[in-house]
């Protein structure tokens, strides 16, 4: 029997592992990977109540901006040279003949949006969530307009980050205009909230860089045959077979359709398209094949920014100045030494995905090892969960005598802390925050 090398033992292992997906079967959420729109993740009326006594004095959050635009043209642009020389050619499908239209159609949109900006689907997003943070906490927004507490706003200083905080803000105000006054000039902190890119994320940009275990992982993952058969059944799609195989770069090209089938349920705001379809994109690429190259995509934010490989925590150690923020601001109104009613937070999900992991966040535990890679079989980390367009932690803080009590919303769903943390009681919610110093060794 012939024996596998490294690499064919690793892609045995995956093959085994795909993501399983009949073609007449409805699209799954995780196919759009951490493009995936904003869901909230529980009704509120099954939230539990605080403990006899207890009444809200705290919010603070973290919040990825809402739903945008493609950062940039370049998918669009790399597949509508193949479309218009296809068609020139005629060389496409009758399918095909339609994609260019509807790929210009997109494309002009998320220009007038604004690249990287967010779409009229991600502001609403961002405003519904500040409206159900009010009424899940009336009681405490109505104490902090009482005391004349500050609401304080602070973001990456990125254009759609900025952007979120300021709509989620007016929203509260809006819900609430007592809370105008005291909701103070949003301000940047990039150590805070884009630490990747911040003295703080240097060893990390490294390891991006230059780790070969890294490069080579994601190289074997993704140069598969079950990359190229998507790609090819992607590229059939549009093009005829003949056209297909002059086509240098088949993954490419086919990465560039997935981006934009990804994309366009942010941008379903601006969608001309009455029957619910959005944009169309789905039409170009099957159920089956889109969950392929969300895996892939799945995969790289997996590597980069999550769990990654067991016994380094490169990709999320840099989180530890998020997490410190969260207990510093609970910890000082404990301790009476800060006016805050609300601490809000907007970022991206180079942070988001991150922290889940150094939280020890639901599907952000187990890392992989290099004999054992990430797949949908083996793991729980999906991107649509983890870090979808809009997602956010929540701590709300509760006060009854010298006693401090957490709850955890994770994208508005109560969630208990990492393992080895103690709730109050078995079943609850509600953690002592002298615990959650132990748990987390700031004690």
């Amino acid at each position: 029997m012939r024996r596998l090398t490294p690499a064919l033992a690793l892609c045995s292992l995956l093959v085994a592992a795909a993501p399983a997906q009949a073609a007449d079967q409805p699209a799954h959420r995780d196919s759009y990977g951490t493009k995936a729109p904003y869901a909230p993740g529980q009704n509120p009326r099954t939230y539990q109540r605080p403990p006899a006594g207890f009444t809200p004095v705290f919010t603070e959050n973290v919040s990825r901006h809402g739903s945008r635009a493609a950062t940039g043209g370049e998918d669009g642009d790399l597949i509508l040279a193949l479309w218009d020389k296809a068609e020139a050619e005629g060389q496409l499908t009758r399918k095909g003949e339609k994609f260019g239209p509807a790929v210009r159609a997109l494309l002009d949109a998320m220009a007038e949006v604004g690249y990287g900006k967010l779409s009229g689907r991600g502001k609403q997003e961002i405003q519904d969530t500040a409206v159900r943070m009010e009424r899940r906490l009336p009681g405490l927004f109505a104490t902090i307009a009482e005391r004349g507490e500050k609401i304080d706003v602070v973001s990456s200083g990125q254009g759609r980050a900025v952007d979120s905080g300021n709509l989620f803000a007016g929203a509260l105000a809006d819900t609430d205009p007592a809370l105008k006054p005291l909701i103070g000039p949003a301000r940047t902190d990039k150590d805070l909230l884009y630490f990747h890119k911040a003295a703080g994320g240097a060893a990390y940009r490294d390891y991006i860089a230059g780790d070969q275990r890294l490069a080579s992982t994601l190289k074997t993952i993704t140069d598969q045959p079950r990359t190229h058969e998507a790609a090819r059944s992607v590229l059939r799609r549009i093009f005829r077979d003949a056209f297909v195989g002059q086509i240098a770069d088949q993954t490419g090209a086919a990465q560039a359709v997935y981006n934009l089938y990804a994309i366009a349920p942010a941008m379903s705001g601006e969608s001309p398209d009455p029957d619910g379809r959005g944009w169309g994109m789905d039409r170009y690429i099957s159920r089956s094949d889109a969950a392929w190259f969300g895996y892939l995509s799945d995969t790289e934010d997996f590597y980069e920014k999550g769990p990654g490989f067991a016994g380094s925590d490169i990709t999320y150690k840099m989180a530890g100045v998020l997490l410190d923020d969260f207990f510093d601001q609970v910890e000082a109104k404990r301790d009476g030494t800060s006016d805050l009613g609300a601490e809000l937070r907007f970022t991206h999900a180079e942070e988001i995905i991150p922290l889940a992991a150094l939280m020890g966040l639901p599907g952000s535990t187990e890392p992989v090892t290099a004999e054992r890679p990430y797949t949908y079989a083996d793991n729980p980390w999906r991107g649509a969960s983890v870090a979808p367009l809009g997602a956010n932690i929540q701590w709300d803080v509760f006060h009854k005598g010298d006693r401090y009590l957490v709850r955890m919303l994770y994208n508005e769903k109560e969630t208990a802390f990492k393992e080895g943390c103690r709730p109050i009681a078995e079943g609850s919610e509600f953690y002592d925050l002298d615990e959650l110093e132990r748990c987390f060794g700031r004690a």
